[in-house]
């Protein structure tokens, strides 16, 4: 008796305290950090070519492995059961096999090489025979990076191809693999300008991209007893990315904005670079994805997204599919993520701005749609937020677009802000869509905004290369334009805005703060760019045929040298006087540690408002435990800063 009065204040306390911080003054539920990033129990579904088994990776002791539903007995098997690395990415083969890969990162742990030195990293791939579910190892290569580039060989089901920079760290050779033997044997040597290889159904290599660092040439041969020839050459401004072999003659399928400024899906004479005849183009942004049938050798849709994604069909019978879709899965985007290979079954997802989605298998024959996985279920869609499009004019004029996520229960006036600008910055956008880290801002009770400043690829050549060697100036206005503009259209509350963001987001984050420190309350910057000169200079091995074209479109380090001095955070410490936190893992390799840690000393030196959160074994944040505790850092941090100045 004597204990249970003992606790019952405890309970109620505990209870009343649970429920006040589950409550915002508005009414809105605030909803746990874990349940906003939390890792999908079951994700990455994919259907194999006869159409008997679903795959998918599954979590198992806090990693990924691989498991195997046949539908034909309705039964699940967990076929892998990894705790230390998980399986990090895998296909079918249409021999019934599962090809499936592991990416070993160790540090001192790792047995040294004969030359002395650590083991940083180690590639495995294994096959899975699935009616015997027997695993074997199929490859082991040490410091190297291998990329699969074709398992699916109609002619050869037992081979497939694979690149490699074990022989060269700059460059990628062609292999191809016995996945029943285990022979490894080389098919074309990269003589060291190949960036990217393009095969047939036949796994014969007939297409390839090269680069001398600034132009960029398609090459193509007949067959495998021909040499190479270049048959398109372009300057890295414009680009030609082929898809697959139409079928008809040698023509190919390619995204291409030769001649336009807009991607277009074209099809090209292989045999002289020329277009045949343009499928589909919008004036409006970039293709930047599509369907196409391997069994048919068509292209069946193509996406844009300018606002919001749209699709054009080119092929009746999938536009039925997608249209019979959208009526058992009312008012969701829909996306064909995989297919049997009669295309009988297919693998479907589903999502919107307020639901990270769903996966299903879907049978046109009967409309039956199966689900397999929610995401997310934790979530509730109608306690999330809608992500709006919006556009204004930079101070040039020019059109920036971007999105918009206002809080619930807050009104659409003088809202606290936290402003977004992506990582890149060309080589990535905003999107419309459910992300976790824009759902949980605004479940705090912040607008968030996300824009996409000139450089953004998806608008068109000329808008991505307005962006070209102005990573610290007409870039970075776009965003300080984007933030007046909401004060103007008095959406934002000026003493309450705050900058985030990782990698290019991070540089633009604290450029903001040491230039405008006007503008924000306080940042929060995730593995950020601090030192252009650096992020040149130790660029990887891989990428540097592409060094030239870095020149071109981020600079010079040396001359450009003053410019990047004058933006780069590094040298510039002593400008910043607002609130800031910094995440770092202690393993990413795009990162200059000491030097970072350096650029915080000196700004506790100084007295700079700095919190430094270093984790010195992570690359990043990824972890479930590593990003509820960054997550619920910036919660505090957000609040504690974003309050009204006096």
């Amino acid at each position: 008796m004597y204990k249970l009065l003992r606790y019952v204040p405890v309970a109620i306390v505990t209870l009343l305290l649970l429920v006040l911080q589950a409550c915002h003054k508005d009414g809105v539920r605030q909803i746990p950090v874990r349940d906003f990033f939390r890792t999908p129990d079951k994700v990455s579904f994919k259907i194999s070519p006869d159409g008997n088994y679903i795959s998918y990776l599954k979590v198992y002791q806090k990693k990924k492995n691989l498991f195997i539903h046949d539908l034909t007995t309705d039964k699940d098997t967990m076929v892998t059961a990894f705790t230390d690395y998980q399986v990090q990415d895998y296909s079918w083969t249409y021999g019934n096999h599962i090809i499936f890969t592991q990416n070993v990162d160790k540090n001192e742990t790792m047995p040294k090489s004969p030359d002395g030195k650590p083991l940083l990293v180690q590639f495995r791939m294994y096959a899975l025979d699935v009616p015997s579910m027997k695993v074997r190892t199929l490859l082991i290569q040490d410091n190297a990076v291998v990329r699969t580039v074709q398992t699916k060989n109609r002619k050869f089901p037992e081979m497939i191809t694979i690149t490699s920079n074990k022989r060269d760290s700059l460059t990628f050779d062609i292999y191809r693999l016995n996945i029943r033997t285990g022979e490894l044997k080389p098919y074309i040597i990269n003589p060291g300008n190949i960036t990217s290889w393009y095969p047939d159904q036949d796994g014969v290599i007939r297409l390839a991209k090269s680069t001398d660092g600034v132009d960029e040439s398609i090459l193509f041969r007949t067959k495998e007893e021909t040499p190479f020839k270049t048959v398109i050459k372009n300057n890295f401004k414009t680009a030609v990315d082929p898809i697959a072999f139409s079928g008809v003659k040698n023509n190919f399928y390619a995204l291409s904005n030769i001649g336009r400024d807009k991607s277009a899906l074209v099809e090209i004479n292989a045999d002289d670079g020329k277009e045949v005849h343009v499928l589909f183009a919008s004036d409006k942004a970039d293709i930047t994805e599509f369907g196409y049938s391997k069994l048919k050798h068509l292209m069946e849709s193509v996406s844009w997204e300018a606002a919001k994604q749209q699709t054009h069909f080119l092929a009746k019978d999938m536009e039925h599919i997608y249209s019979d879709l959208g009526e058992l899965l009312k008012g969701s985007k829909v996306r064909v993520v995989d297919r049997d290979s009669l295309e009988n079954k297919f693998i479907i997802n589903s999502f919107t701005d307020r639901d990270p989605g769903s996966n299903y298998l879907y049978e046109p024959a009967t409309k039956k749609l199966t689900k397999l996985g929610d995401y997310n279920p934790s979530l509730k869609p109608e306690e999330l937020c809608e992500m709006k499009p919006v556009s204004f004019k930079a101070s040039d004029g020019l059109q920036i677009n971007g999105y918009l996520t206002l809080p619930q229960g807050k009104g659409n006036t003088n809202l606290p802000v936290v402003v977004m600008p992506h990582n890149g910055p060309f080589n990535g956008r905003n999107g419309w869509g459910y992300s976790a880290e824009v759902q949980f801002l605004a479940n705090r009770g912040y607008a968030v905004f996300q824009l996409n400043f000139r450089g953004t690829t998806g608008y068109g050549k000329a808008f991505h290369s307005a962006g070209f060697k102005q990573v610290g100036g007409l870039i970075q206005q776009d965003i300080t334009d984007g933030v007046k503009y909401l004060i103007a259209q008095k959406i934002a509350n000026p003493k309450k805005i705050a900058i985030m963001g990782s990698g290019y987001g991070g540089f633009s984050a604290l450029y903001g703060i040491a230039n405008h420190p006007e503008l924000y309350n306080c940042a929060v910057v995730q593995s950020g760019l601090i030192n252009y000169f650096n992020y040149i200079k130790d660029v990887p091995p891989f990428l540097m045929t592409r060094l030239q074209m870095m020149y071109e479109m981020v600079g010079n380090p040396v001359t450009d040298a003053d410019q990047f001095r004058a933006i780069s955070p590094v040298f510039h410490a002593d400008k910043i006087k607002t609130p800031l936190i910094i995440f770092q893992g202690g393993r990413d390799q795009r990162t200059n540690i000491t030097e970072l840690k350096q650029f915080v000393s000196q700004l506790i030196r100084q007295k700079a408002p700095v919190t430094f959160v270093f984790k010195e074994n992570e690359r990043t944040f990824f972890n479930d435990e590593s990003k509820m505790r960054m997550y619920t850092d910036i919660e505090k941090f957000l609040d504690n800063n974003m309050r009204v100045k006096p």
